[in-house]
């Protein structure tokens, strides 16, 4: 952030994030950068080294050269993390504190989150739920709460707080939170973190405030995610940490102001006891003492009784399906909710034909769908052979059956039948009006928790590329833990310049650009988009990916009677067939009464019994034969924003094309002078008629696109650009540029 940014905000700083820094080389960087691009922007980062003997420090500063929010504190010797925190607190601005080990990462709203909440419900302490991970990806992620504390949000007294804290107790252990606190509260008592501690100083530190009568508050949302590696403290204990710990511990429960607690606060200091006597059970067994370790067991069968705890473990690895292992090969994860079953539509077309391409270039492809409401109403999929480009395809809640994916949960299949019947009941004219509900707009549907964890358990193996599909899905990318990855975004059009307001998902500008940024490369499919976010995000690589196609060999004129509407079943294609069956329709019957019109696609359920001369062909595997009877084909859209897909497939089979200039946005100047374009209802009919009455016109129009896809649309010219930024290092944009360009949407 800049010395002038820093003064736009007046001075004050909303949070201060200290990390505690201790040979933290391996993953600091990572753990700074994802507080640098945390959406709340007011905010300072301390990060106090404790006499590190690495080169974290020299990284700390190279970072904190492009970011002024950075500030750097070191100890002259090595005291622990409660010493350095205790530093850091010394010298901490914010109105709020965060805390942050060094080789964590933070969700990008996270802090943003935090303040809101805190703030809604007048708290002292905030915590969000933790996200525990393996550096090395050999185990599944897990979160810390469960039950109650997983289901909404909570009020933490301090007898839940002692409670949920014994060693190897039924937790959810809220010590292990990372909250953050009002600094006027840690000011007012001058409390500060126990310097005895090298573990549970956290847990200690919440227990002072609290009781001393600050408020402490859950909420279930996933906003940490904490490490677990070879280099971790917090998780190893040991007799001389545990004695540290029992000498804090004791004497507690006589404490006047604690009486009411008393019996819980012995109870965690037994848990400690046993603790202790557990580890040193388990160091006699590993030294082969047999005697000390049945000497140990018989005075504390409680600590006996815990060696259930690595049985269980090592049952568990021996059981669990194997995870699989990072390859030399790339391995690129596309997240996607669309219901990609092949190329059934212009948007799983393009999507397809970008990963078929990509598949050529020696690199694995996988499809990660997070959520069961990709299905919709239908209790299956069932895939064709298009979906082969994927190496693997994992849709949570679905089992893989063959070619199908079927639903696990029951209540998708009654909805199915049930919507079935409606369809049926609506096209046969029985009901005039559909009885069910569509199913929610899969694409722009927030992540639930299940999605989450299911992005973090599935991702971290084949994620070293990862492509979201769609603005929508970039909130998963901090959930596939791995902030090492490249990470793009398919925008398909731009949504908040759609002029459908009754669309399925209304974005601003300002919505999208933020979603957006969330990626390092954005992927748009037509250069007027694509121009708009290079105005908004100029720190970010932005690539003009239009939808590739391969032309025919030379222009089919096709049958003078027959006219052909492909689409799916989008707002845009819906509005767009309607207004020429109404507008236009009844003119080219009247002038030409043996022409028909055939509507393909899924669109087609959308349109209840047709006029005289037109025909419902509904999903059609191969559009080809359709194609080349077509004498016309209609592209009457009149909303929507993007490259118009299935303008480019008819350009490439050689068709004559009347449209509208909806559809020709962003290529009206390689593609106008390949179709008719009108947006009059009368004009558009009579091209139309014209067209089907001229042979050689359609000719000559088919044989113009078949040029300029040529030229403009080859998979090469397309989709070439990708290829360097899936190769190349991951590009880190410019701190204090991004800074900058979020902090017009802080």
């Amino acid at each position: 952030m800049s010395k002038t940014e820093h003064d736009a905000f007046g001075g004050a700083i909303d949070v201060s994030v200290i990390v505690a820094n201790y040979n933290g080389e391996r993953f600091i960087a990572e753990a700074i950068h994802s507080v640098c691009e945390q959406s709340l922007r007011c905010l300072e980062i301390i990060v106090c080294d404790d006499a590190s003997m690495d080169g974290s420090v020299d990284i700390v500063k190279q970072i904190a050269a492009t970011d002024d929010r950075i500030r750097l504190v070191s100890l002259p010797r090595n005291e622990g993390p409660a010493a350095a925190r205790n530093r850091a607190l010394d010298v901490a601005r914010g109105r709020w504190i965060a805390i942050m080990d060094s080789d964590d990462l933070l969700h990008p709203d996270r802090l943003a989150t935090l303040v809101h909440a805190a703030e809604g419900c007048h708290t002292d302490i905030i915590a969000d739920d933790l996200l525990a991970f393996e550096s090395d990806g050999r185990s599944r992620p897990y979160p810390l709460l469960r039950g109650k504390w997983a289901r909404e949000a909570q009020w933490v007294t301090i007898e839940d707080y002692v409670r949920l804290n014994n060693f190897y107790g039924r937790g959810p252990a809220l010590g292990y939170l990372k909250p953050m606190f009002r600094r006027a509260l840690i000011d007012a008592g001058r409390v500060r973190y126990d310097e005895r501690l090298r573990i549970a100083e956290d847990y200690d530190f919440v227990f002072r405030l609290v009781s001393t009568g600050a408020k402490f508050r859950t909420i279930p949302w996933i906003g940490y995610f904490y490490r677990r590696h070879s280099g971790s403290i917090s998780h190893r204990l040991n007799p001389a940490v545990l004695k540290s710990i029992l000498e804090v511990e004791r004497g507690r429960d006589q404490q006047q102001s604690l009486t009411a607690v008393a019996p819980v606060l012995r109870a965690r200091e037994r848990s400690v006891g046993r603790a202790l006597a557990f580890e040193k059970l388990v160091n006699a067994i590993k030294g082969r003492q047999p005697l000390r370790a049945l000497a140990i067991a018989a005075r504390n069968p409680g600590a006996a009784a815990l060696l259930r705890l690595p049985i269980r473990q090592m049952l568990a690895r021996v059981l669990a399906r194997p995870q699989p292992t990072r390859t030399e090969r790339l391995q690129i994860c596309v997240l996607s909710r669309q219901r990609i079953v092949g190329r059934t539509n212009g948007s799983s077309r393009y999507l397809l034909d970008i990963v078929e391409y990509l598949r050529g270039q020696a690199v694995d492809v996988h499809l990660i769908v997070p959520s069961p409401v990709t299905l919709g109403r239908w209790p299956f999929l069932r895939l064709s052979d298009d979906m082969a480009i994927f190496k693997s395809i994992k849709i949570r809640g679905t089992l893989r059956i063959g070619r199908y994916i079927v639903t696990r949960d029951p209540r998708v299949v009654i909805r199915g039948v049930l919507g079935l019947l409606d369809r049926v009941l609506y096209r046969a004219g029985v009901i005039s009006t559909r009885l069910s509900h569509p199913a929610p707009y899969a694409v722009s549907q927030p992540l639930t928790r299940a999605d989450q964890l299911f992005l973090a358990k599935e991702t971290v193996a084949c994620g070293d590329v990862q492509i979201a599909d769609y603005c929508f899905l970039t909130e998963a990318f901090a959930f596939t833990l791995r902030p090492d990855a490249r990470r793009l975004v398919i925008m398909h059009d731009l949504f908040s310049s759609r002029s459908d307001r009754s669309a399925l998902a209304t974005l601003s500008l300002k919505e999208e650009v933020q979603m957006l940024a969330r990626a390092e490369t954005i992927l748009a499919i037509q250069r007027d988009e694509a121009a708009v976010l290079q105005r908004e995000l100029p720190a970010h690589q932005v690539i003009v990916v239009p939808m590739a196609a391969t032309a025919v060999s030379q222009a089919v004129p096709g049958r003078s009677e027959t006219i052909l509407f492909v689409g799916s079943s989008a707002g845009p294609n819906v509005d767009g067939i309607r207004w020429f069956l109404e507008a236009c329709w009844p003119t080219i019957r009247q002038n030409m009464p043996n022409v028909e019109l055939q509507i393909a696609g899924s669109v087609c359920n959308a349109l209840a019994t047709p006029p005289s001369g037109v025909q419902l062909l509904n999903v059609v595997d191969d559009l080809d034969d359709l194609y080349a009877e077509a004498g016309v084909v209609i592209s009457p859209l009149r909303l929507g924003s993007g490259l118009k897909i299935k303008l480019i497939e008819a350009l490439s089979k050689g068709k004559a094309v009347v449209a509208t200039t909806t559809t020709m946005q962003g290529v009206m100047d390689v593609l106008g002078a390949c179709a008719i374009i009108e947006d009059d209802a009368d004009r558009f009919a009579s091209s139309v008629i014209a067209l089907l009455a001229d042979t050689e016109q359609r000719r000559s129009l088919g044989s113009r696109g078949i040029a300029a896809i040529t030229a403009h649309f080859s998979p090469q010219h397309c989709y070439g650009a990708i290829l360097p930024v899936l190769r190349g290092e991951r590009r880190v944009k410019q701190l204090s540029m991004a800074n900058a360009q979020h902090g017009q949407f802080a």
